[in-house]
């Protein structure tokens, strides 16, 4: 028996078994599989099946795309994840989406011939800005490379009411309705969040009726666990999308268990309880469907679920040995490297990172810029200028305010393949995104190599030639290198910076690109363009001076003082590292063998900064060659001023990294 509504064919039948075998599911873990310890985290999805079911039945577009979060196992059941590869999951097995690695509902799954379903993330709202990205990119597939196969396809973002009050919400929400994007918000009110009433997360408890007047957005609402109005307001919902006007849908669901296995729920009355029992979107579509043998589905249900703990407990836990694999990119880079010319123009820093974008640019279509101000403006440093006029809005354009949306909407853009270079427009104003960077960084290996995030994040760092200021001046390079799978770069002039650039969007890992602030035009980091071809790997420090006396490792804006220092003196080995994820130990530890002695300058702070890292291995693994003790000059433990005299006290001078070096030389 198939019942029909008014816009859609729904086939009923699976989708009771599909909310049959998902309630079974839930059950056997609350009453036998977690007590027994073989699943450590259990969130029960009891009362929101019906919905998810649903929508999952209309995301058959190969290149459709979703965001899921903790309470997303129906939708992922309905998706075609095998209940063999969800049990996997939970008991922490092989043979799951994350091999063991993430917890059990954290999910993400490759297109099975229709919806791909994006590494989900632990922290709520993070889910929004991805699939953000992901509608960004079926907008440029479709526009700018031309690919038919596109047309149609949707992002969909799942979510409970709680996660619309995290910034992630907001920043999706202004990405999509300011650029038109097939998006859906897909809210599962359940009116908690843990314990929290959802009047503490929106004025009212209804996000759909405060958002009715924001400015192209399509505002739909519905009964979830009501199966003819679910499934009409669903199908509505879709429908609306593909024709290319954001939605979003609030469907009023209930949590009929705590928000986990120990959750019990304390904070509702009997009389909610009792509410939420009648609304239960089983039992109403028992009632919708009263000509099917429920009995004998349900003995279906629990023969398949017990079939699938039967194949999930057999396989084998994940090897020890393999917990530190898929951080990076295991694939060889497809460019051996290539001495750079010597007779180009001479190019400033700012420019030669300009010029090496726009050479890749025009190699590879799917690359895309964006940013505050990188459009019109061309960046307020200028790293982008013309780049519009050449490559068009499509490809290079403005993003609203806020870091969040930039770096997560640049996640889902990777995960559709294209080639993000997003940039932030100081080092401070990262700040706001480092979910999203964090989240990023370990796609990878969250997922055992099944996703990954590549993108090139431009950042303008450190202090500038005039003026210095708490806000702007900010390095803070050492937060990153502990950050991880991100490659980190931070060149010092503009030959290594085309060839560290030119790497980097040849790669497969999200790399950090800091470019100086003092040394975008600086003379002294100006160099011969070395070449259209030119690539420089990451892990390679260079020598700027040859010495038997004394190794002086730095990078940045930092060679230069270091340089300077160094003047007159005889038997200084200058290292700049140029990349600091990964850091050239072996030439360090080289040199070091060699000198004796060893002092670390950098301009970030002095505590927990990377020169306690590069202190660390030499003397683990060069103290037996020491003559000294290994120095260091930093900045103190103070923010960057914008009194010119105060900053000179904060960010290391030529004159203070002499009187070390002189001391070491004399010890």
């Amino acid at each position: 028996m198939t019942k029909k509504n008014s816009r859609s064919n729904i086939n009923w039948p699976h989708i009771a078994r599909l909310v049959l075998a998902s309630r079974t599911l839930d059950e056997i873990e609350e009453q036998e599989l977690t007590p027994k310890g073989k699943v450590a985290y259990q969130f029960s999805a009891k009362g929101h099946e019906l919905a998810q079911a649903l929508l999952a039945g209309h995301l058959t577009h190969p290149h459709d795309g979703a965001t899921a979060y903790y309470r997303s196992r129906p939708f992922m059941l309905a998706s075609g994840l095998p209940l063999a590869e969800a049990l996997a999951a939970g008991f922490a097995k092989t043979g799951s989406p994350s091999e063991g690695r993430d917890v059990g509902v954290v999910y993400s799954m490759r297109s099975r011939g229709g919806v791909t379903v994006l590494p989900a993330s632990g922290n709520v709202g993070a889910q929004y800005t991805p699939a953000a990205g992901w509608a960004q990119a079926i907008r440029y597939h479709q526009t700018v490379l031309g690919d038919k196969a596109w047309d149609g396809a949707m992002a969909v973002a799942m979510g409970g009411e709680g996660s619309t009050a995290a910034n992630g919400f907001w920043a999706a929400l202004n990405i999509v309705t300011t650029r038109s994007l097939p998006y859906l918000f897909f809210i599962e009110d359940n009116a908690f969040a843990i314990s929290v009433r959802a009047g503490l997360q929106t004025p009212g408890a209804n996000l759909a009726e405060n958002l009715k007047c924001y400015r192209n957005l399509n505002v739909l609402q519905a009964d979830g666990t009501d199966p003819a109005e679910a499934a009409a307001r669903i199908a509505e919902a879709v429908e609306a999308v593909r024709a290319g006007q954001p939605t979003l849908l609030r469907l009023k669901v209930v949590r009929l268990m705590g928000h986990t296995f120990i959750d019990t729920q304390a904070y509702k009355t009997d009389e909610e309880r009792q509410a939420e029992q009648e609304r239960d979107p089983l039992k109403r579509l028992r009632d919708f469907l009263p000509d099917l043998d429920w009995d004998s589905l349900k003995r279906e249900a629990e023969a398949e679920v017990r079939s699938a703990i039967q194949a999930a407990e057999a396989l084998p836990d994940p090897e020890p040995a393999t917990v530190t694999r898929h951080l990076f990119a295991s694939v060889a880079a497809d460019w051996q490297p290539a001495p750079p010319q010597a007779d180009g123009p001479r190019l400033n820093l700012i420019e030669a990172v300009r010029r090496a974008l726009e050479s890749e640019m025009t190699l590879n279509p799917r690359i895309a810029v964006f940013g505050e101000d990188v459009g019109v403006k061309g960046g307020v440093h200028g790293a982008t200028a013309h780049m519009q006029e050449k490559f068009g809005e499509g490809r290079v354009f403005d993003t609203s305010l806020n870091e969040d949306g930039i770096i997560g909407s640049a996640v889902g853009m990777a995960a559709a393949g294209l080639l993000p270079v997003p940039e932030i427009q100081f080092r401070k104003y990262a700040d706001p995104a480092t979910e999203q960077l964090n989240d990023a960084g370990t796609v990878r290996w969250r997922t055992a190599g099944k996703f990954a995030a590549p993108m090139v994040v431009r950042i303008p760092v450190g202090y500038s030639k005039k003026v210095g200021d708490p806000w702007h001046s900010v390095t803070g390079e050492a937060v990153f290198t502990h950050t991880l799978g991100w490659r980190l770069a931070f060149p010092s002039n503009a030959a290594d910076a085309a060839g560290l650039m030119r790497a980097a969007l040849r790669g497969a890992d999200p790399v950090l690109f800091f470019e100086h602030r003092a040394l975008l035009d600086s003379a002294a980091a100006r160099r011969p363009w070395p070449g259209d071809g030119y690539t420089l790997p990451f892990g390679a420090a260079g020598r700027l001076s040859e010495g038997e006396a004394l190794t002086v490792v730095t990078w940045g804006a930092m060679v230069y003082t270091c340089l300077e220092a160094a003047a007159g003196l005889d038997g200084v080995e200058i290292l700049d590292l140029r990349t600091l994820s990964p850091w050239d130990k072996e030439s360090v530890l080289a040199s070091v063998r060699k000198t004796g002695k060893c002092l670390v300058v950098h301009e970030d702070t002095l505590t927990g900064g990377f020169a306690g890292e590069i202190i660390a291995a030499i003397a683990s693994e060069a103290f037996e060659w020491l003559d000294a003790p290994v120095q260091r000059v930093t900045a103190p433990d103070s923010l960057v001023p914008y009194n010119r005299s105060l900053m000179a006290e904060v960010v290391p001078t030529p004159k203070k990294v002499r009187q070390r070096m002189d001391w070491l030389l004399a010890y």
